[in-house]
This record gives C-alpha cells, structure tokens and sequence, in this order.
C-alpha cells in the first residue's frame, strides 16, 4: 500500500478515537462512541498491516503473544478491578 494511502487511513482512525471518546463522555452515545473506536481500530491495525513489507510475521507472533497473556488475565479480574488492570497492561 501507498505511503500516502497508509497516512490517510491513519488521519481518518485518528478522527475516529477522537469521536470516540466523545462519545464515550455521554451515556445515550456511549454505544456510537464505541463504534467508532472499534472502526478506528479495525482501520489502523489494517494500515499498519499493510504497510509492513516483511516484518507480519513478528507482528502476528506478538499479537498472539499478548493474547495469550492478556486474555487469561482478563478472565479472572472482576469488572470493578478492570481499570487498574488495564494501567497495569
């Protein structure tokens, strides 16, 4: 992919964690506040996969790794505790 393309996709996911957050600040838009961030993330994650020339493989492995890690973790804090897991991840 273009340098130029991958930049665009990142102006447009950095526009959308933006909104995302505003709409996070409102109960009624906490649901489009969270479409937006899941959108923003689909669209960077996207970009910086495609701009990678050789290196996917390294990202995929630590990708997986910290899934590996993350996920178990997660599973065993309760909701209240979330924030300071996620300070400490």
């Amino acid at each position: 992919m273009s340098t130029g393309l991958v930049s665009v996709a990142y102006v447009v996911a950095s526009i959308l964690f933006i909104l995302s957050l505003g709409g996070l600040s409102h109960q009624e838009s906490a649901r489009r506040g969270n479409l937006y961030g899941v959108a923003g993330i689909i669209i960077a994650v996207g970009a910086t996969l495609a701009s990678v020339d050789g290196g996917i493989t390294a990202i995929i492995i630590a990708v997986l790794l910290g899934a590996g890690i993350g996920i178990p973790i997660a599973n065993k804090v309760e909701m209240t505790q979330m924030p300071q897991l996620v300070a400490l991840l």
